[in-house]
């Protein structure tokens, strides 16, 4: 009920042709009942998602009746028949700002030294209940950045050759004073509800003992105005005093309607200035109105709920508006309500479908995952692909949303069993080969001895062969324990290249023609740029042989001009060859076939080439991994509104893999034929 806006006049009205004058002119008792309309809910708080999956639990965030829940789990409207009266929970009315964040903050940029220093200062300086929303703010941010950083470090322990069941997190001093920070929030929290639950018990006597004011006030002899003034400080009394325990909300607004509406009866205050009064309660339940019908226009209908229930309190506060209105005004916010619940319950029936094809999703995933655990797997190579597949599930489960409340945590902890289960297995598999690695580990050392042996040798030939012979055997030892791999390897690639490198320096220092080869190679340089091309591509392309089997026979040239003459050359060559008219794929070829007889021309050459071999070999695997891989997410895209598009995309990049892994085998036996 809200305050009357005008005055009664000053003057005494004690006389009785004033109280006769007055009480002809005024009418009985306000307009609206005491009943009230009870506002139920009608979204299950499990179709809220659950806002974290791996963060930390928390409970944060107080209602404004003090208690904590997610705004999702809010209450929607129930509009009944009956105009002019709305019950609802009600609002705090003393902390309308409660837990509102701090204005111009921006936590996401905010480093995790600054977050926990940040929330130690508001938790020891600042009132719990206004903090609420930054506490979450911080929490949230710091988690994410924490999160990440773990990411981080754990990608750089793979990439130092860590294995990733190896991995493990220690607490950071941050995390900690984090933990301690929230565990000290929680506890001001829990003695802040406390102490609220006990003020909203005094707040209800402090009510009581003004309904019985305004229950005394009708029996006073008074004058009328000294006592329509005292009715109003007790309404404005009233009102200052804050939140009530919810389970006597109804019957002790009941009680107050019901003693107001008696002081009205009683005082039968002037028709004009009722009036007055039901025409500035009719304009204010009208801007009510508009405001709710806006509320239509939000996107956020979650949002929209939410003030929609302030306009409800509202509402309540507001007296009465003149009777030919009553049911219009009313009708017309019961119209605006209606429409917001059912847009309510829409989004969370929309969000309910949403979470059931997730849950679907996951639950393919899980299969699939399942699958991987119970494969019966021997090899290092078939470990790898299948961990690379694996991974990739996780990944595309990363994409998907959340899956129904009842079932998020039942399918997560499911698909985490079928990883879990997956990588022990593993870890088993390489217990078992620890062994067999010790053993490679040796047979390697000996290798890196003998290379080192021989590597002062200066019988050019038979050394070669020796080491070449030494590279055959370094393949075929199976892989040696992580930690040792890369050192060990380094090792014997330095012996190796100690000799060839003394080799090449031997040849180049005794070897007076090589300056005439280089003379005669330029020569060739600029015959091959001043090479003209006629439309016949077979005769260029013969003739271009041609001039790459001239180079070959021409020889060895000075070691400081060998890097500039060949890269020339190649400049020149590859000029010509893509001026042909061929197809770009033998264009690659015929390069690829220069390059290769430039590598033979040098001291290493072939130690180069067989390098080159394992790039490609590399590549080539790495190509077909990402054929598979491409080929089982068209099975994902099926689901998807642009899944035609997508799976066309994936289609062309198949094909043209596959195109490259022709040429990569191709290049491969080139390389191989030459050993034969």
């Amino acid at each position: 009920m809200s305050d009357l806006n005008s005055s009664v006049p000053e003057e005494q009205v004690g006389s009785q042709k004033d109280a006769a004058e007055i009480t002809r002119t005024l009418k009985s008792g306000p307009e609206e009942n005491s009943n009230q309309l009870q506002v139920e809910s009608e979204v299950d708080s499990e179709d809220v998602p659950e806002e974290k999956e791996e963060l930390p639990d928390h409970k944060d965030g107080l209602s404004e009746d003090g208690r904590d829940h997610k705004a999702e789990n809010g209450v929607a409207e129930q509009v009944h028949d009956d105009p002019e009266t709305v019950d609802f929970k009600p609002a705090e009315e003393s902390a309308k700002t409660v837990g509102q964040s701090e204005p111009g903050i921006n936590y996401a940029a905010l480093s995790m030294e600054d977050l926990v220093a940040m929330l130690r200062e508001m938790v020891g300086n600042k009132p719990v209940e206004s903090i609420l929303h930054d506490v979450e703010s911080i929490k949230i941010n710091f988690y994410k950045k924490h999160k990440a950083e773990i990411e981080q470090r754990r990608k750089a322990f793979i990439s130092m050759g860590g294995e990733l069941d190896e991995f493990t997190v220690e607490p950071v001093p941050l995390e900690l004073d984090m933990k301690e920070l929230l565990r000290r929030f929680r506890d001001l929290k829990s003695e802040y509800n406390k102490v609220l639950e006990e003020q909203k018990v005094r707040n209800l006597e402090e009510k009581y003992n003004i309904i019985e004011k305004i229950k005394e006030l009708v029996t006073r002899k008074e004058s009328i105005n000294r006592t329509f003034q005292e009715f109003r400080d007790l309404q404005k009394q009233w009102r200052e005093i804050g939140p009530v325990p919810q389970q006597n909300v109804k019957d002790m607004w009941d009680t107050y309607h019901h003693h107001v509406e008696a002081f009205y009866d009683f005082i039968r205050i002037n028709q004009e200035l009722r009036d007055l009064d039901l025409k500035k309660n009719l304009e204010a339940k009208i801007e009510l109105c508009e405001k709710a019908e806006e509320l239509l226009l939000d996107s956020n209908i979650v949002n929209a709920f939410k003030n929609l229930q302030d306009l409800h309190e509202q509402w309540r506060e507001v007296g009465p508006v003149p009777a030919d209105m009553r049911v219009e005004i009313w009708d017309r916010f019961k119209e605006a309500t209606a429409k917001i619940n059912k847009k309510h319950q829409e989004h969370f029936i929309q969000l309910k479908g949403e979470q059931k094809k997730n849950l679907e999703a996951k639950t393919a995933l899980c299969e699939k995952a399942e699958e991987f655990g119970n494969l019966e797997i021997t090899t290092h190579k078939e470990w790898v692909e299948f961990s690379r597949e694996l991974m990739n599930l996780q990944k595309v489960w990363k994409t998907i949303g959340f899956a129904p409340k009842k079932d998020n945590v039942r399918i997560y902890k499911r698909f985490r069993e079928a990883c879990d289960n997956f990588f022990n297995r593993k870890r088993d598999y390489y217990g078992s080969v620890k062994e067999e690695q010790n053993n490679n580990l040796q047979l390697k050392t000996e290798l890196c001895i003998q290379a080192e042996t021989i590597s002062e040798s200066t019988e050019w030939k038979k050394t070669m062969e020796e080491l070449i012979e030494l590279q055959q055997r370094w393949k075929e030892i199976g892989p040696v324990p992580h930690k040792h791999s890369d050192k060990l390897w380094k090792r014997f690639r330095a012996a190796c290249d100690k000799f060839f490198e003394r080799k090449a320096s031997h040849y180049s220092e005794v070897d007076n023609s090589f300056e005439n080869n280089l003379i005669k190679k330029r020569e060739l340089i600029r015959e091959i740029e001043d090479l003209k091309f006629s439309e016949n591509a077979e005769y260029c392309l013969k003739k271009l042989k041609e001039l790459q089997r001239r180079w070959t026979e021409i020889g060895f040239v000075p070691l400081k001009e060998k890097d500039e003459i060949h890269e020339k050359y190649r400049q020149a060559i590859n000029q010509k060859f893509d001026q042909l008219k061929i197809d770009d794929s033998r264009k690659n070829i015929l390069k690829f076939k220069s390059k290769i007889d430039n590598y033979l021309e040098k001291p290493n050459g072939m130690h180069r080439i067989r390098m080159e071999r394992e790039k490609y070999v590399a590549r080539l695997k790495q190509m077909e991994n990402d054929i598979v891989l491409w080929e089982n997410n068209i099975g994902f895209f099926t689901h998807s509104k642009n899944a035609e598009s997508m799976i066309k995309e994936v289609e062309n990049k198949i094909e043209n893999t596959r195109k490259n892994i022709d040429l990569l085998n191709r290049k491969i036996n080139m390389i191989d034929d030459l050993d034969d």
